[in-house]
């Protein structure tokens, strides 16, 4: 059982948020000690609420520990809120579609960049758009159709369903909330 952080709701194992209050879930997987024989305290290595969890070798074992680490592997993409609720806050992309929408569990809505939190206004629909990876190089943005519409660069709205080239460093507009998008080396 996963225990809530937010309302202290236990809630299945493999959950990715709260059954009661809906708040992401905060899996934790144990990190074996380098040596056997140490009775060294098992450390720690968070699983993302999206439920990836963060890779290791002995190489890397202590600055997991310690929180030094990169980005885990698998990020390929980063989007982080320049304008609107929380600037600087990030959000990884590790699949090779990911989508750009506010949390509603009532219908069953649950995007990997979940923008709920960030915008009190509603102005991003539940959702707004999605971003795909192309043979890990090429990367596409697509409306799906949102009330106030996606942007890339400041330029005209995007057609709902049409594909648009992103490159790394564009300003992406979803409701009133700016992202800039970084392509992860």
């Amino acid at each position: 059982m996963i225990k809530c952080q937010t309302c202290g709701t236990e809630n299945l194992d493999g959950s990715q948020f709260c059954d009661e209050c809906g708040g992401a879930l905060k899996n934790y997987v144990e990190i074996p000690p380098l040596q056997s024989s140490s009775a060294e305290t098992p450390a720690f290595a968070q699983v993302t609420s999206v439920g990836i969890p963060v890779n290791f070798d002995e190489n890397n074992l202590e600055e997991i520990k310690h929180g030094n680490s990169d980005k885990p592997r698998g990020v390929h993409a980063t989007l982080i809120v320049e304008r609107g609720e929380a600037v600087g806050t990030e959000f990884t992309l590790t699949s090779e579609e990911s989508n750009i929408g506010r949390w509603d569990a009532d219908n069953g809505i649950f995007p990997d960049v979940d923008l709920d939190a960030y915008d009190p206004e509603a102005k991003v629909s539940r959702r707004h758009a999605r971003i795909r990876c192309e043979n890990g190089v090429k990367y596409f943005i697509e409306d799906l159709g949102s009330t106030n519409g996606t942007f890339i660069n400041r330029g005209r709205r995007l057609i709902p369903g049409n594909p648009n080239i992103l490159n790394d460093g564009d300003e992406i507009i979803v409701g009133k909330t700016f992202l800039r998008f970084y392509i992860n080396d």
